[in-house]
């Protein structure tokens, strides 16, 4: 018995081995049900909307779909509301014609085909629900000053519960503190109640999430007396009662604990852990210390708590036992799809844990598995199925089902009896780049049955790659883990098994690092010149550099005075906001250096001067014709140095807001010594005069005495109001405040006003001090606001503001676009369009629409399953937009979201299109094989990018002919001219001789018909010359020519060109092979008609062959 134990448990090693490397199975190969996508387990639905349960499954063959709903077969043909989508189980319920709580209960999904049956969870089917309150009439409460005061909430019970708070009748927040809070349950406490507390607006809120709708409470009067003073007293709890009290919670929940005292005056709360610690990274204290909450609870969070409440005239301890349950989860990963050969052993594992401790049972294709088919390769044990000798038939798919009081967990495994060769599905050919001294890793995903074994080769395939500089990992991918130049090559992955084998190739290229050889260097220049920031990089040749450049980590300010060069910054007329640190980033596609540097500017340093040459500074300044907002300043002038003086600049500083800072107010011309100067209400002024000569300023004058204006009411309100909503409920109104100079007087607040837009009601007003924002709670979503913001202080308000429109805040989009469609406009290009979605339900500024779009597959059978989603990004409100770059000959599914400034809404429907065929790539390789004197054979293979069905190949080739220099003077044809021209001229000699001695006369009319014939062209007879030349026989048009009315000769299109011997053109064929157009006939007739003139000069002309070979 020691001995067959030691064997299964050797046993159990080799077999988890086994599954630490279970593989995908192709979907082309046959393989049992697994499902991909279902509801939760809880599906709350929105009772205004279709019912959608999810269950989508993938197989081979195909899997087909049922349901049951409470324990019972749902007969989808029976119900009209009821329909499953195509090649789907997914259930869609029209609830236009029944309401949705028909169809709450629990729905089971099954998945099915030849090999095995697959089940969904139990899906709990119920529908949100926010019911109104109960109306109740709420007496007012009447209560002594200082005792404590609990306001009932109770809002009405809804799926899921509601969020509750309290607000007024100005949908304001009502303050709290550690005197006034919100428990869990949502009552309002009071520890101790004053006589600020009086009002008749406690309004408590329910807010529903799901249908995103909100209760209100009868409002609360609350009325507090003083006709019998409470003694102060110390701390009491309200809640929790008593001295000790329990508490259950699930693992990996939230824990929330609470403790809220009475007393007077207010107690303070603080927690401890009576037999351990409060782990730190997991806590968080709420509502002033009176919330205690752990995230993520473990068993470890398990003991007492003890809250204490302490004021100066004692304190009350309370203890809280944490016990933490724990429904069932998983210990390891759950069981994984098993993959065996026939003959193979393997192992289904179901490791889980919980508290109380779970039950464990399996089924197989959905029956118990004590009811299934006896099978004598299984065995079960416990947590474990083992397998041994599994044979052809013995697909199937598991189930394994963990529960407990608490919950469950159900996984499927299959496990599916293969016998498969090898296959490769990391595309061939593939070209890995990275950067030199980094790590590569070069993939090679395979499939097989039984699981093949991996062998790397490079170039030559001279020894395996194992061993240093390589690392083999289990899943085929081989890593070099510091990649050199000497690295890059060709390399050879071999999938192996029993029966057979396939390699793949693949090609790494090692590239050199990006690097900043010059950076940019600290700059200190005077304002108004101009500064240059150097970044030369040296990066790898065969990679796209990008250079940015930032300011302060930001891009940088859209002016035209900052110059981009390849590798400088230049910055003109450089100003005060320049200053910064100035970053340039160098990417290519694989790697990035950065470099920084700090720009600081100076004003601009005067030419020194001899001091005298300045003027001295004005005295004796005073201060006459003192008003509320002016007061007239008189000085004497300086000695000016033998330079005039040209103005006198005048400049206050305010001892009230702005002690030590010195502005200018004023300049006077350098002829007057007196200057009005209108003044701001509220301000301690001191005053002084510089004067200006050509030489420069002279230093200040003494100050003069201080003159103080007397307050007044702001002369101006804030600029920049605006609204925004940072929550969905909520509207944040902000503005610039006024400075101290614009206040005007003490007690500076602000009289915020808004009220929503297109309405007449009132003004909601409150006051805000020491602040430029004010956050409106309780608003509904996204909703326009009138708004104003009016400066006030102790002597009065400012003028009438001006309105500003604003909006509270943004929600998610809560529809999809419909009627979504697409064109395909070519093998590379689709364009999609789309309805848009009506304003009210986008809750917020349309931002614009989003496609994602995804490569299903190629359409043809050799290619590998592609998934991987693109989004294109459409801004504004389109209805339509292109996606390009598309693969032809595929299919692609794509839906569409419209987003706004909070987020993305649902997608649409996932529709489908199909590119048609494109160009077909280049063949991967074409050599040269056999090679004789008059023959050679060709191989190539199919093109890795096919775009389509491959009908045919067009071979084309010509002779490789050398070129030599030749000596024209040896040529035969050249030689056979000369003498032709010769003889020519010699006969031209003789009739020339014989015509000037043979004399006579000759009839006129003779000579006028020979000049009448175009034909005949006579000479001149004192010169031997031809008389009266033309041209004629040059523009006379050749046989089977036309003649444009210019009287240039055109080409025929029957003529010779040099397309027509394949210098132009390419020869192309039919699918028989015959030869398409005139070649042939062309050729034989201008060989026919030229001949050979020479057999030692080259042609000029290299004829184009075709040859065709089809797949």
């Amino acid at each position: 018995m020691m001995e067959r134990r030691r064997m299964e448990a050797a046993f159990l090693v080799v077999v988890l081995g086994h599954l630490a490397t279970a593989l995908e199975v192709p979907l082309d190969l046959p393989q049992p049900p697994t499902i991909t996508h279902q509801s939760p387990k809880d599906y709350i639905i929105d009772p205004r909307e279709n019912i959608i349960i999810h269950c989508e499954a993938k197989g081979n063959p195909h899997p087909s779909f049922s349901w049951t709903r409470n324990g019972t077969h749902f007969d989808i043909d029976q119900d009209a509301n009821v329909n499953m989508r195509a090649h789907s189980g997914t259930l869609v319920v029209d609830i236009s014609r029944e309401k949705a709580d028909h169809y709450e209960g629990v729905y089971q999904c099954t998945a099915r085909n030849s090999h095995g049956t697959a089940v969904s969870n139990n899906i709990v089917v119920r529908q949100s629900r926010s019911p109104l309150w109960s109306k109740e009439k709420i007496k007012p409460i009447v209560v002594q000053e200082g005792v404590s005061l609990v306001l009932p909430c109770r809002p009405p019970a809804g799926l899921p519960p509601p969020i509750i708070f309290w607000m007024d009748n100005n949908f304001q927040r009502l303050p709290q503190s550690s005197r006034v809070s919100q428990s869990l349950n949502g009552d309002l406490y009071f520890s101790n109640v004053l006589r600020e507390d009086s009002r008749s607006d406690y309004i408590c809120y329910a807010r529903f999430p799901h249908t995103q709708t909100i209760q209100q409470k009868q409002p609360i009067t609350v009325k507090v007396i003083n006709q019998d003073p409470v003694d102060e007293r110390k701390p009491t709890f309200l809640i929790p009662s008593g001295l000790f009290s329990v508490k259950m919670v699930l693992r990996g929940q939230v824990l929330e604990m609470e403790c809220i005292a009475e007393g007077l005056p207010t107690p303070e709360i603080s927690w401890t852990k009576v037999s351990g610690y409060l782990p730190a990274k997991r806590t968080s204290f709420l509502h002033y210390q009176k919330t205690l909450r752990i995230v993520n609870v473990s068993e470890s969070d398990a003991g007492d708590y003890r809250c204490t409440a302490r004021n100066r005239h004692g304190s009350a301890q309370h203890t809280i036992s944490v016990s933490v349950i724990a429904a069932p989860y998983w210990i390891s990963d759950p069981p994984r799809n098993l993959v065996l050969a026939p003959g193979e052993n393997g192992v289904l594992t179901c490791r889980a844990s919980g508290t109380p401790k779970p039950k464990i049972t399996w089924a197989m294709n959905g029956v118990p598995i004590e009811n299934a088919p006896k099978d004598l390769s299984r065995k079960v044990d416990g947590d474990t199925i083992i397998f041994t000798d599994v044979q052809t038939g013995s697909s199937a798919v598991y189930q394994c089902n963990i529960s407990n009081d608490y919950g469950y967990l159900l996984s499927n495994a299959f496990v599916n009896v293969l016998s498969e060769s090898p296959r490769v599905l990391t595309p061939a050919n593939k070209v890995y780049q990275v950067i030199k001294n980094h790590p590569a890793l070069l993939d090679c995903t395979t499939f097989g049955s039984p699981i093949p074994i991996i062998t790397w080769f490079k170039e030559s395939r001279s020894s395996t790659l194992d061993g240093d500089p390589y690392i083999l990992h289990d899943n085929g991918t081989l890593e070099i883990h510091v990649a050199q130049a000497r690295n890059s090559g060709k390399y050879t992955c071999v999938a192996q098994n029993s029966l057979g084998n396939y390699e793949n190739h693949v090609y790494l290229e090692v590239k050199d690092p990006t690097r900043i050889l010059k950076q940019p260097e600290y700059k200190v220049v005077q304002r108004g010149r101009s500064v240059v920031f150097e970044c030369k990089v040296k990066h790898d040749p065969s990679l796209i550099p990008i250079m940015t450049w930032l300011k302060d980590d930001g891009e940088l300010p859209d002016d035209e005075r900052l110059v981009r060069g390849p590798d400088s910054l230049t910055i003109t007329d450089v100003t005060e906001n320049d200053a910064g640190v100035y970053t340039c980033i160098m990417n290519t596609t694989l790697d990035h250096d950065s470099a920084s540097a700090k720009l600081t500017v100076v004003e601009v340093t005067p030419t020194p001067a001899v001091d005298y040459e300045r003027p001295e500074p004005p005295t004796d300044l005073e201060l006459t014709d003192q008003k509320k907002r002016s007061v007239q300043l008189t000085w004497t002038p300086g000695d000016e140095h033998n330079s005039p003086i040209q103005k006198f600049l005048i400049q206050y500083e305010d001892l009230l807001h702005h002690r030590g800072h010195w502005h200018n107010l004023t300049e006077v011309p350098g002829t007057k010594t007196t200057a009005h100067l209108k003044l701001s209400p509220y301000v301690h002024y001191l005053f002084r005069v510089l004067a200006l000569n050509a030489v420069g300023f002279s230093s200040p004058s003494f100050p003069s005495r201080m003159y103080k204006t007397e307050p007044a009411a702001p002369d101006e309100n804030p600029t920049g109001v605006q609204g925004f909503g940072t929550e969905h409920d909520n509207l944040v109104i902000s503005w610039k405040p006024l400075s101290g100079l614009q206040s005007n007087g003490p007690g500076l607040h602000y009289k915020v006003m808004w009220r929503q837009n297109l309405t007449d009601s009132d003004w909601t007003t409150v006051v805000v001090s020491n602040n430029s924002k004010f956050v409106v709670s309780g608003t509904p979503t996204f909703v326009p606001y009138q708004l104003k913001v009016q400066a006030v202080n102790q002597h009065g308000a400012g003028p009438e503001p001006a309105t500003a429109i604003g909006y509270s805040g943004e929600d998610l989009p809560v529809a999809a676009p419909e009627n979504v469609w697409s064109v395909v406009l070519n093998s590379t290009l689709a364009e999609v369009h789309w309805d848009p979605v009506p304003l009210k339900l986008i809750r917020g500024h349309l931002k614009g629409y989003k496609v994602y779009y995804w490569r299903e597959r190629s359409l043809h059978k050799h290619n590998p399953h592609h998934v991987q989603k693109q989004i294109l990004t459409f801004s504004g409100n389109h209805t339509h937009g292109m996606l390009p770059g598309l693969h032809p000959f595929s299919l692609y599914s794509f839906n569409v979201r419209v987003f706004n400034g909070k987020g993305e809404g649902p997608s649409s429907r996932t529709k489908e299109f199909e590119t048609p065929e494109g160009v077909p790539g280049a063949p991967t390789f074409l050599v040269v094989t056999n090679p004789n004197l008059d023959s050679l054979t060709l191989e190539w293979s199919p093109p890795h990018d096919r775009n389509g069905r491959i009908t045919g190949y067009t071979l084309k080739y010509q002779p490789a002919v050398a070129s030599r220099q030749v000596d024209i003077a040896t040529q035969g044809w050249f030689i056979g001219l000369m003498c032709a021209i010769a003889l020519l001229i010699l006969i031209l000699l003789i009739i020339c001789f014989i015509q000037r001695n043979k004399g006579g006369k000759y009839p006129v009319k003779e000579k006028e018909d020979a000049h009448t014939d175009p034909e005949f062209q006579p000479m001149k007879e004192d010169d031997c010359t031809f008389g009266e030349y033309s041209d004629n026989e040059d523009h006379k048009p050749l046989k089977g020519s036309r003649t444009p009315s210019n009287g240039t000769v055109k080409r025929d299109d029957s003529d010779d060109s040099l397309v027509d011997y394949g210098e132009g053109g390419d020869g192309q064929f039919n699918e028989d092979g015959s030869f398409i157009g005139q070649y042939s006939g062309k050729r034989a007739s201008r060989d026919t008609g030229e001949g050979h003139e020479s057999s030692e000069a080259p042609s000029p002309i290299n004829a184009m062959n075709s040859l065709n070979s089809f797949v």
